[in-house]
């Protein structure tokens, strides 16, 4: 079969749909070779998927297509996919383009969350309206929708009305610089350079109001008897200032570090000389700092009510992230308990096999399959 596939996060995006778009690419041409992969993207200057066979890339063709590369994706590029003779395409990143039908060209897309669904009040509502336009389009008019959990599955069974027959839970991975483990020299070097001493506890995400830093700053403020940092690793927001406002509010200046620029290459070594991992977003659609924090022996807090159970599963404890009381709760054994965190970091490593490239690869080649 000739795929072709959403590139544009691929090559434009450094973390979540980019990272979902390469893993998938990676996975299906490491693992599945039997079929040519095409990747359709507007551009491809950022260096962020230089391992991709420049010969499997696609461009818009014309001056057209290329000036207007949103409606290119939009709708113009059916007609390059029918002259490329694609037989299924894989919209990557929750939207697909117009006429696939009508050309005969079978489609799947992924559906990663519907977040602004759940929490509206954390969008613009012209950015509500786009989304939700695109997304229920692409649901109605596919032939496959990957959702990339069970919670997503619901949502969109619950929200948007989409036949569960239509849906395949697919989960994914994470960058495979997480499986790699380091030297203990090497982590506490990485550590030092970044000014991490003794014990902490990590928590990797954009520093934004739905990630729930500032009630983990404020269960952790409640711990008793421990000797542990904070660590907390992410991209500011306006929400920094909240998170800021919490820290000297509790006298935890000298207890919490607040890291903005850690490049990828060295965030393997926090996740593994962390001692607990702690996530406690109020929503998410599948939770990749978790399988992480899995993937590095790292016990995990995580939060109930999303996904963040199924991406954790046993592998972590979970905790109500609008209870601080119950967050704290949850850390204090886990930072008073070396067996209890040995326990959970044996389990989430078994857990975590489910996630693999390999699996991954195959479950899409199947719904592929069945959908030619």
């Amino acid at each position: 079969m000739r795929i072709g596939f959403d590139a544009k996060r691929a090559f434009a995006n450094k973390t979540g749909l980019g990272n979902y778009s390469r893993f998938v690419l990676d996975a299906l041409r490491g693992h599945e070779p039997g079929h040519e992969y095409l990747a359709y993207t507007p551009k491809n200057n950022r260096h962020l998927f230089d391992g991709f066979p420049s010969g499997s890339i696609r461009y818009p063709k014309g001056i057209i297509d290329q000036k207007l590369s949103a409606y290119w994706r939009y709708a113009l590029m059916t007609r390059q996919l029918r002259d490329d003779r694609i037989g299924i395409y894989h919209g990557l990143s929750n939207e697909i383009p117009q006429g696939l039908q009508s050309a005969g060209i079978r489609s799947v897309v992924t559906i990663h969350d519907l977040i602004f669904e759940r929490l509206p009040h954390l969008f613009k509502p012209i950015d509500r309206a786009i989304y939700r336009h695109k997304f229920k389009s692409a649901c109605q008019r596919t032939d496959s929708v990957v959702a990339v959990s069970d919670q997503t599955r619901r949502d969109l069974i619950e929200l948007y009305g989409v036949d569960n027959a239509k849906i395949k839970v697919i989960y994914q991975d994470c960058n495979p610089v997480f499986q790699q483990q380091l030297a203990l020299a090497e982590r506490n070097h990485i550590c030092a350079d970044y000014g991490i001493k003794g014990p902490f506890i990590l928590c990797v995400g954009t520093l934004e109001e739905r990630k729930n830093q500032h009630r983990l700053i404020e269960a952790f403020a409640q711990l008793k008897d421990h000797d542990f940092k904070l660590v907390l690793v992410g991209k500011p927001t306006g929400y920094l200032s909240k998170i800021k406002e919490t820290i000297q509010r509790l006298k935890l200046e000298d207890r919490v570090l607040l890291l903005h620029n850690v490049s990828t290459p060295h965030l393997p070594a926090l996740y593994q000389a962390a001692e607990v991992f702690a996530y406690i977003s109020i929503y998410e659609g599948f939770g990749i700092p978790i399988v992480e924090a899995l993937h590095s022996g790292t016990a995990v807090l995580a939060a109930k009510g999303s996904c963040l159970e199924e991406a954790g599963g046993p592998g972590g404890l979970y905790a109500d992230p609008y209870q601080i009381e119950n967050i704290s709760e949850q850390l204090q054994k886990l930072v008073t308990d070396v067996h209890l965190r040995n326990t959970l970091s044996e389990a989430g490593r078994e857990h975590v096999q489910q996630f693999s490239g390999k699996h991954i690869a195959r479950q899409l080649v199947q719904l592929y399959e069945s959908l030619n």
